[in-house]
């Protein structure tokens, strides 16, 4: 386990790592993961580590806390703490910690954690070795994903564990965090005092991210040390104290020169650095800054891209995609909403977008960027410029929303699987029309259950393609529903 107590030299260590909480109670956001009895709190209140507990799976996006929490509670917990990664671990070591777990279980009646972080990246083999320590109860396993489990990790595993989401963090979570992280000793031991435009902008860019919001602050503060010993040699100011450049890294204290330096102030005793929204542009990425140079929030310029989109704004829609671009975005991101944006606001009305969505984010994938930006502005233009329908969205929502509230039904007789032994006696399959025997393809019959007999889910517009679907659907239904 990595150990982020303080070091002569723990100014090597990220920033994010020294800030890891040591107790559930300093871990921020996932409240609903750490409610009184629930089974992270239980695991990590077994002092003695007798107790049984159940394995979990952490799914959720990065810097989200799922290692912070398997750490958490390894401190607080009696238990035995092993921790591996599925990028190095191999079935050898796995094999080998079930080995010691169960010999420490036998002969001395401890049990133990085993934190096994990225296990989406483990073989089907290697999540094979885990099952006897978790079926027999050797280990308790905690694993971390990044990926859907239900895709990711072997169903055997999935059914002995509870399958636990955690949630991108808020901005009241990471502002928390980055305040803490600045006057901590563990972090920044208020050696910087922090602009409250430069906390937005470190929160804003983080997007949810506490590793991201840390390494940026981290950065900011390592630039504005920097900064302020520089100028106080320029100066003729600095002390001795703050004379090496390791020093200033590390901490050096010097006075504020509008806002940024590290001169005197009337020569008394020197003020902190400050860390402005310019420091942290220049320590970080200017361009992260861009996305939010007018106060735009990261969902304020998605939504915006998303409305242009809708609106067939080609040129606004363009627009939105080159901020996000230049700042930085995630471009798997933003070909996730253009494929969402294919079916939700253009559907049948334009069935190709749909397609050239999901191009756009294979060829993003294949080439990467920057020459990612060219096929994303193709689909933009493509979406931007079709006719739009959104028909087959409220649809399926119309759909659901009657399975929700209970109508349903059973299955016609006539549609059910009539091909194992005994079905036919129970009469399914019986009286089917076989759509492909008429001359035109499609009969008389019904489909829906006998509740919704009837029922109209899906209504075309008049716009593009959808002018053709309506027309021919309103004579599918005339027939199949027997009104010709």
């Amino acid at each position: 386990m990595v150990d982020s107590a303080q070091g002569l030299r723990s100014g090597a260590t990220p920033l994010a790592v020294r800030m890891r909480p040591q107790s559930l109670d300093e871990v921020a956001g996932q409240r609903h993961l750490l409610t009184p009895g629930s089974p992270l709190v239980a695991l990590a209140a077994d002092r003695t580590g007798e107790s049984g507990a159940v394995s979990v799976i952490l799914w959720g996006p990065p810097g989200t806390g799922k290692t912070t929490l398997a750490q958490a509670i390894a401190r607080s917990s009696g238990r035995k703490f092993v921790e591996l990664s599925a990028v190095t671990a191999g079935v050898r070591d796995v094999r080998q910690v079930m080995e010691a777990a169960r010999a420490d279980r036998d002969l001395y009646g401890v049990s133990t954690v085993l934190f096994l972080d990225e296990i989406h990246r483990f073989t089907k083999a290697q999540q094979d070795a885990l099952l006897p320590g978790v079926e027999n109860g050797w280990v308790i396993l905690v694993a971390a994903t990044t990926e859907n489990p239900s895709f990711s990790v072997i169903s055997p595993l999935l059914s002995r564990s509870l399958l636990l989401t955690l949630e991108t963090l808020d901005d009241d979570d990471l502002g928390m965090l980055v305040d803490r992280a600045v006057d901590d000793p563990r972090g920044l031991g208020g050696r910087v005092d922090l602009d409250p435009e430069a906390r937005a902008a470190i929160i804003r860019l983080a997007s949810g991210d506490a590793r991201r919001a840390l390494t940026a602050l981290e950065a900011a503060s390592t630039s504005a040390l920097s900064e302020a010993a520089h100028r106080a040699a320029a100066d003729g100011t600095m002390t001795d104290a703050a004379g090496d450049a390791d020093d200033a890294e590390e901490g050096a204290e010097g006075g504020a020169d509008d806002g940024e330096g590290a001169t005197a102030d009337g020569g008394g005793e020197p003020t902190r650095p400050l860390i402005t929204p310019e420091v942290v542009a220049r320590a970080v990425d200017r361009a992260l800054l861009r996305y939010d140079r007018d106060g735009d929030e990261h969902y304020d310029v998605i939504s915006a891209f998303i409305k242009s989109v809708r609106g067939s704004d080609v040129d606004a829609a363009l627009h939105y995609l080159a901020r996000m671009i230049e700042a930085g975005e995630d471009p798997r991101f933003i070909a996730r909403r253009i494929i969402v944006l294919a079916s939700e606001d253009i559907g049948m009305a334009d069935p190709t977008a749909l397609g050239v969505a999901v191009a756009a984010a294979d060829a993003v994938q294949y080439i990467g960027m920057p020459e990612g930006r060219i096929p994303l502005a193709q689909a933009v233009v493509h979406l931007a410029t079709a006719p739009k329908s959104n028909a087959a969205y409220l649809g399926i929502d119309a759909a659901l929303a009657d399975v929700r509230a209970g109508r349903a039904g059973r299955v016609p007789k006539h549609l059910r699987d009539a091909h194992y032994p005994g079905a036919k006696r129970l009469g399914h399959g019986k009286g089917y029309a076989y759509p492909h025997d008429d001359p035109i393809g499609v009969v008389p019959q019904q489909y829906l259950p006998d509740p919704l007999k009837g029922a109209v889910y899906y209504t075309p517009t008049e716009h593009g393609n959808e002018r053709e679907v309506s027309a021919r659907l309103a004579k599918l239904r005339r027939i199949v529903r027997g009104e010709r």
